[in-house]
């Protein structure tokens, strides 16, 4: 897991879920995502980088959903869009799990949760910044105690794989994804990044889509079928 510092959500009120004296204190999802949707922690971070803009904290969760998508973070067009996987990466993760929009974006199904709600900003190359740490160590814990009903979770790239299954970190990606599912509780399935930069690795690698997305699909429709 991540270590990070925590900011106070409300008065009385620590982001572990503990009130001022000592007591625990059980959140509910919707408080939880409420508190998420309403941080301002990373403001002044975001103000400062090249495209200074306010936090737009982007997640889809519910009580039903049984199969979690783990991003990174949101990017430029998801943040003006307001829209997880707005983007060319998102048709190809689609493509991947063999869903159209209506069906991926669905709540009561699938969850997504990226690294960091929010973009995280441009740097002076025109790239996109890493997550801001700072965002898991706030709220990942607490929002996956608030969904015990996740069955599997997905992870897009090796920021989301590294905060669920930090004993993997090591391995390259090609080591990673061959490995298939990961046991733990809930189990964990890892994708490489279906962005653009990846082109290579994929062709490289025509095992992927032979044997991993033919196991996902299964367990997507697994998942996601009343």
């Amino acid at each position: 897991m991540e270590v990070g510092f925590f900011w106070p959500c409300s008065p009385g009120v620590s982001p572990l879920g503990a009130t001022s004296d000592g007591a625990e204190m059980v959140e509910t999802l919707t408080e939880v995502t409420q508190a998420i949707r309403a941080c301002q922690h990373c403001a002044a971070r975001f103000a400062a980088t090249k495209t200074a803009h306010e936090p737009r904290p982007l997640l889809r969760v519910s009580e039903t959903a049984r199969l979690c998508i783990a991003g990174q973070a949101p990017g430029l067009r998801a943040h003006n869009l307001h829209q997880t996987f707005a983007d060319p990466s998102g048709e190809r993760l689609r493509a991947w799990m063999g869903l159209d929009a209506e069906h991926f974006y669905d709540d009561t199904r699938i969850s997504v949760i990226p690294m960091a709600f929010c973009f995280p900003g441009y740097n002076a190359n025109n790239h996109d910044l890493p997550p801001p740490k700072d965002c898991a160590a706030l709220w990942r814990a607490r929002l996956f105690e608030a969904m015990p009903q996740i069955e599997l979770i997905v992870t897009v790239g090796k920021a989301a794989l590294g905060w669920h299954r930090p004993e993997l970190r090591s391995k390259s990606l090609t080591e990673i994804v061959s490995g298939g599912l990961s046991d733990g509780s809930p189990p964990v399935l890892p994708l490489p990044h279906p962005s653009w930069r990846n082109n290579a690795w994929l062709k490289g690698n025509p095992w992927f889509e032979t044997q991993t997305l033919p196991f996902l699909r299964t367990e997507v429709v697994r998942l996601t079928t009343p």
